[in-house]
């Protein structure tokens, strides 16, 4: 079968690998329909995160059930499937407790596991014509309609990008009426932002400098701040106009970080700064607010920014943020405590969240994709590959 293959720092390759294969009476073996590139994917392939040579990359897709094991009861052949990023065994007791992403059985020595993703677990990715799906009756969520339909993006969301947007906006807490601010508007953050218009948010900002991403959030209803533009904490503060009595509150009450290690330095753009988009929303986020961070802060970079770390390590205004009593919260995607509720808020019509797929290409064209995206190019801000053609 042809799988993008991570080759070396900033190069992929199509490659013919060995077919995917049910191996356990408990797997299934899905033909993937599309399957996205994510921001996650160029933490790899930048080489910050000690992806090794031949591993096949991809963590969201979309496909139908092929094959299933002896012990597959819940899914069959023909099936359309959505496969979560995080794989777990639905059973252990992280899983049963509604901790899917902290799976206890799926990587031995640790907990957790992904697909086509370094340290995460020997689970090839999904960029690739056929995936094998351990524990298919987990991990399989059905889906209506036919491959190639007007909601095959929207359902492809459901694999990521969709669910940790909802996440990071169930770490921040938000509810109705709420302010909030998402810094980072690529995939995750305009997600992060349209989940906040779902669940009521009366005012919703969005941090970002690429033309584009900007672009998009505010064709998803919410307020684009430009980076560009100079700090971002002063010039939300210069547009909200909190009520009368509470005038010193011209911060949010919810922020969330959707950017990681990766942020850029705003005293210096061409260069990182890990712990800039952290120090910003400490200054933001009002007193007793909340901070959801869903953006990747790596454990091993092999490439640090300069007041970054290798073990991923970074200085936090903790004081700022003790001082204002702002609850934190941060961490993985369980995926499934979620998948299947946003799939129905798909299939209702009230969710449309493909809104953020830019760009469609055949396999082949992946090296090139991951480049434009890379680079920030030519529009780029999600990217969708179909192993079989459109």
């Amino acid at each position: 079968m042809k799988a993008v293959v991570y080759e070396e720092v900033r190069r992929v390759g199509v490659h013919d690998v060995a077919d995917a294969a049910v191996e356990e009476p408990s797997d299934a073996l899905v033909r993937v329909t599309s399957s996205a590139i994510c921001g996650t994917d160029l933490h790899m392939y930048d080489g910050r995160t000690g992806a090794e040579p031949g591993l096949v990359l991809g963590h969201e897709p979309i496909g139908v059930v092929e094959e299933t094991g002896a012990a597959v009861d819940l899914v069959r052949r023909g099936d359309r499937v959505v496969i979560p990023t995080h794989l777990y065994c639905g059973v252990c007791v992280n899983c049963a407790r509604g901790y899917s992403a902290a799976c206890m059985r799926v990587r031995p020595g640790g907990f957790g596991a992904a697909y086509g993703y370094a340290g995460m677990g020997p689970y090839r990715g999904a960029q690739a014509e056929l995936l094998r799906v351990p524990y298919a009756d987990a991990n399989c969520v059905r889906l209506p309609g036919e491959p190639g339909d007007d909601r095959e993006d929207d359902f492809l969301m459901l694999a990521d990008a969709f669910v940790t947007g909802w996440h990071a906006t169930e770490l921040a807490g938000v509810g109705p009426a709420d302010t909030v601010a998402v810094f980072g508007a690529g995939t995750i953050g305009l997600l992060a932002a349209y989940s906040a218009r779902l669940r009521g948010a009366a005012e919703v900002y969005v941090v970002d400098h690429v033309p584009e991403r900007l672009a998009l959030a505010e064709r998803i209803d919410t307020i684009p701040v430009d980076l560009r533009d100079g700090d971002p904490v002063e010039r939300i503060k210069e547009l909200r106009r909190p009520p009368a009595g509470e005038e010193g509150l011209d911060g949010v009450r919810c922020g969330i970080d959707a950017v990681g290690f990766q942020a850029v330095d705003r005293a210096d753009p061409s260069r990182e700064n890990p712990r800039q988009v952290v120090s910003d929303l400490a200054r933001l986020v009002n007193p007793t607010g909340r901070l959801g961070i869903a953006g990747v802060y790596a454990e091993k970079d092999l490439s640090p920014a300069p007041t970054g770390n290798a073990d991923g390590s970074i200085d936090v205004p903790w004081a700022t943020l003790f001082g204002k009593g702002v609850r934190v919260g941060f961490g993985r995607t369980h995926d499934r405590r979620y998948t299947v509720p946003l799939r129905d808020l798909v299939i209702s019509g009230r969710a449309r969240p493909g809104v953020v797929v830019t760009h469609h290409a055949p396999l082949d064209d992946a090296p090139d994709l991951y480049r434009r995206f890379d680079q920030r190019a030519d529009g780029v801000v999600k990217a969708v590959l179909h192993p079989r053609g459109r």
